[in-house]
C-alpha cells in the first residue's frame, strides 16, 4: 500500500520505475544490493525500537 502511494505521489509509472531499478543495480552491482537492504532493515528496525521506547517513556512521565 505504501508502495502504491509514493508510486502514485511521485506519478512514476511502471517503465520508469524500471528505469530506476537497472540504473541502481548498475550503480551497486548485484551483491551489494542484498547488504545494503539487510543495512536498511536494520536501520528501520533499530528506528521502530528507538520511537516505541520514547512513546513508552512519554507514557511512564506522564503517571
Amino acid at each position: 500500500m505504501l508502495n502504491s502511494v509514493l508510486i502514485g505521489f511521485m506519478g512514476l509509472g511502471g517503465s520508469e520505475m524500471i528505469i530506476i531499478l537497472v540504473i541502481v543495480l548498475l550503480l551497486f552491482g548485484g551483491k551489494k544490493i542484498p547488504e545494503l537492504m539487510k543495512g536498511l532493515g536494520k536501520g528501520v528496525k533499530e528506528f521502530k525500537d528507538a520511537s516505541k521506547g520514547a512513546d513508552d517513556n512519554s507514557v511512564e512521565k506522564r503517571d
